[in-house]
């Protein structure tokens, strides 16, 4: 049965003095309740050690806490983790935290499903099912085992960022303000497609970092496969974005995942560096993780790497990205796919 209560997970402390006050608690009891969720990271209402029980007990009448738990975790031999988590009515979606050394990074997802749909995303195919609200978000973070270990964050997971951006922007709020995780910015990159009044509004009001799927060059050939780009086209994307400085601390990357014979050849580089000639950037290549029934095959490796040499032999900086969890489902959106497929 659903809960129905409101969810505390992803208010501010100024929201959360509106609630203390509400249900007859000391008016410090808010500043609390955010150091409880955001520093000491929680998983229940009945941890605030500090709030009497009378209290605790008054805030669980209307209030959950919001932190729900994962309901499955897939582990890779290369120590990537994928978790599922339930939201809404039977729908899940994934987090997917990735080590390297020290770094802990989190692939963060923002809806249930996409209204994307791009053709050679597991998470388009699925259709929309809504967007996360604030404690989805925040309960990735919080309800992995890797919840205090994690050094980075990346909105790349399931859904697009930006067609959620009320959401989005206040969990990154939480994650950077002094009251919350006490992130720095630079901790953080949000990857999108380009949703152009968002992106906007997204660029004018964080310092984190940007990520732009933009895989093919060509307006018509990118249209074939992501339908946005009839709505918000690339160079369009490309265009505001020049209007930025990522000369300093904010970068911007461009993901390109790597098709054979559709965007990997000579004429795909030169029409890609004449594209982002002049912007301080990094392209990432992505080998294409195999989804069921897809029609598309990942570049060959070589071909990947006579890619990237054009590209940084033009002055642009270029990386082939290391492809991680392969035995885990790795695509996005692969294991709540097979989540929903056992539900019909």
């Amino acid at each position: 049965m659903k809960d129905m209560r409101e969810q505390l997970l992803g208010k501010t402390p100024e929201e959360l003095k509106e609630v203390v006050l509400k249900v007859g608690l000391p008016a410090f009891t808010g500043k609390q309740i955010a150091q409880w969720m955001y520093g000491r990271k929680i998983r229940s209402i009945d941890e605030m050690t500090n709030i009497s029980k009378i209290g605790r007990e008054r805030l669980k009448e209307e209030y959950s806490l919001g932190v729900i738990p994962p309901s499955a975790c897939h582990v890779s031999s290369d120590g990537t983790k994928k978790y599922l988590f339930p939201v809404g009515e039977g729908n899940a979606v994934e987090a997917v935290m990735i080590p390297d050394d020290d770094r802990r990074t989190l692939c963060v997802s923002s809806q249930a499903g996409c209204r994307m749909g791009c053709k050679f995303c597991m998470t388009g195919r699925q259709g929309f099912h809504g967007n996360l609200t604030v404690a989805d978000i925040l309960s990735q973070f919080i309800a992995i085992d890797e919840a205090s270990e994690l050094t980075n964050a990346v909105f790349m997971g399931m859904g697009e960022p930006l067609d959620n951006f009320g959401n989005v922007m206040k969990a990154i709020r939480v994650l950077t303000a002094d009251w919350g995780f006490g992130w720095s910015p630079k901790r953080i990159t949000l990857s999108t497609i380009g949703v152009l009044p968002n992106l906007r509004k997204y660029l004018d009001s964080t310092r984190c970092h940007l990520a732009v799927s933009l895989h093919n060059p060509f307006p018509d050939e990118r249209a074939e496969m992501m339908p946005v780009q009839k709505a918000w086209p690339v160079r369009e994307v490309i265009e505001m974005i020049r209007e930025y400085d990522f000369s300093g601390q904010r970068r911007v990357s461009f993901e390109y995942t790597m098709f054979a014979g559709w965007n990997d050849d000579k004429r795909h580089a030169d029409a890609l560096i004449r594209l982002l000639r002049g912007l301080e950037c990094r392209v990432n290549l992505i080998r294409f993780h195999k989804i069921p029934d897809a029609p598309f095959e990942t570049s060959p490796q070589i071909i990947m790497e006579n890619f990237r040499d054009r590209l940084v032999n033009h002055g642009i900086t270029c990386t082939i990205r290391a492809s991680r969890g392969e035995d885990i489902l790795a695509a996005c959106g692969m294991l709540a796919g097979e989540h929903s497929n056992k539900l019909i």
